[in-house]
């Protein structure tokens, strides 16, 4: 019996369980450095498995590791467990009926991103005892990934640095190795101060820190022309310093996202749109001060590490749907536009298909032209340790991230089952690797390879913290 086929079976044995716990993240989610319940149930889902559990690893409070296993390579395998706000949905119904007014909801599926990686390291768990192989096996629960760049905190305190391989996934419409580009990104506040005046009878002593974030962001809309063509800024207002008109306004707040391809041309952005910040100051004589929130390094790839996981996804092959489950799938499709549709399949350089509505294989290596891409702190661990990541499918083809079709997709039949398969995928990756050290020797070749000559600044600067709530809940 190949590897492979053990580390299934152990998979299969395990996974009422793991479909239990993703459930119960489902119903009770939680958004940034929030995530008590959810922290403490995978928490207590690991001892229960036998795992070595610390809490709140790196300072952060809803931060979880479990270990297993003796000696041997270090296998970490990442998961999340954060909810996005705004996003409640009654589960596996195709029509937009929020549970709670304005409450959270999975619009990513990390309540099955992080079950399905502790099934994962759970099996490698089981695989290493019964065989009597040398090596251990982490899962490391990581919050915050929705903006908050966790896994950027956790690298800066050294919880991977003795780590040789990372392995991740993420739920989506379709099953395969995940082509690794992502936007290296930073979240940034700038803060003018000028000075409050009457409006009408002496507006000539006031400064308007509001004039100077509207000057800034006409400034970042002409840089927009002058920069990479892969790099984003976006930007919100979150403090336009009050509401009443008739006052020269003295604060003002915007927040800005910038993102580009790679984490060199992102530093230099960044100075760039600090130096809009900057004149917009000086043209209306207020001040402005700059604080870093967030951060994620952009992905680096590994070709030995991608090569070893679509193998196991070709032996494997799709999640196994049947029929009530394209069903299901069909009739979230019918509320889903035709681009969404596309786009679904453009992501993934696939070719439409006409009354297709789950996953029915397995895209290749390097698909897509990397051009309809986000950020994840998962690129920040890229950079320190050699990562491989798959896409998991769990949803209807075109399915809208972060929306309320894909909440209501989360707790499905069809969502399950494509959680057992990336575990089963993760977990046979992760037991090639510790049967055979070259394996590991290859990927950290290709690591230093790809970085060679680059130095690794983390986008999080040592003097940034977390935004942790003030009320502990430990």
């Amino acid at each position: 019996m190949k590897n492979s086929d053990a580390i299934w079976n152990i998979v299969e044995t395990k996974r009422d369980a793991f479909v239990g716990l993703s459930d119960r993240v489902w119903g009770m989610p939680e958004t940034n450095y929030e995530e008590f319940r959810s922290s403490a149930e995978h928490a207590r889902l690991l001892e229960e498995e036998g795992f070595r559990v610390e809490r709140g690893i790196a300072g952060l409070p809803t931060a979880v590791m479990g270990e297993a296993g003796e000696g041997g390579p270090v296998i970490a395998i990442l998961g999340e467990f954060d909810a996005l706000p705004g996003l409640s949905q009654e589960a596996g119904i195709a029509e937009e009926r929020p549970i709670e007014k304005s409450g959270n909801g999975h619009g990513c599926g990390h309540n099955l991103l992080g079950a399905g990686s502790m099934l994962a390291a759970a099996a490698v768990k089981d695989f290493l005892a019964a065989n009597g192989l040398k090596g251990r096996v982490r899962y490391y629960g990581c919050p915050a990934e929705e903006g908050g760049s966790s896994k950027g905190f956790m690298v800066r305190s050294g919880v991977f640095d003795d780590v040789d391989i990372a392995i991740s996934w993420h739920p989506a419409s379709f099953a395969g190795v995940n082509n690794p580009i992502s936007l290296a990104c930073n979240e940034i506040n700038f803060h003018f101060t000028g000075r409050a005046s009457h409006a009408s009878a002496t507006p000539h002593l006031g400064r308007s820190a509001l004039d100077a974030v509207e000057l800034m962001n006409v400034g970042a809309n002409y840089l927009r022309e002058h920069m990479p063509s892969t790099a984003r800024i976006h930007y919100a207002i979150t403090d336009a310093g009050g509401a009443a008109p008739n006052v020269v306004q003295a604060r003002a707040t915007v927040r800005y996202l910038v993102r580009a391809r790679s984490l060199p041309e992102l530093l230099s952005l960044v100075a760039r749109v600090k130096k809009l910040a900057e004149g917009a100051a000086l043209m209306t004589e207020t001040t402005v001060r700059s604080e870093v929130l967030s951060g994620d390094a952009n992905l680096v790839g590994n070709t030995p590490l991608e090569e070893l996981m679509h193998k196991h996804l070709q032996r494997l092959g799709p999640p196994p749907f049947d029929a009530a489950d394209h069903e299901t799938a069909r009739k979230f499709q019918e509320t889903f536009s035709a681009e969404d549709i596309s786009a679904s399949y453009g992501r993934f350089g696939l070719n439409p298909k006409k009354r297709v509505a789950l996953c029915d294989g397995i895209f290749p290596p390097e698909s897509g032209d990397g051009t309809i891409v986000g950020s994840t702190d998962v690129g920040t661990v890229s950079w320190v340790v050699p990562t491989v990541q798959m896409r998991g499918a769990t949803y209807a083809i075109g399915t809208p991230g972060h929306s309320w079709q894909l909440v209501a997709q989360g707790k499905l039949p069809a969502a399950h089952k494509g959680m057992e398969h990336a575990a089963k995928v993760m977990a046979s990756t992760a037991v090639d690797l510790i049967c055979d050290p070259a394996l590991i020797e290859a990927a950290k070749a290709d690591h230093q390879g790809r970085l060679e000559g680059i130095a690794f600044v983390n986008p999080i600067p040592d003097d940034v913290e977390p935004p942790l709530p003030e009320k502990s809940h430990a």
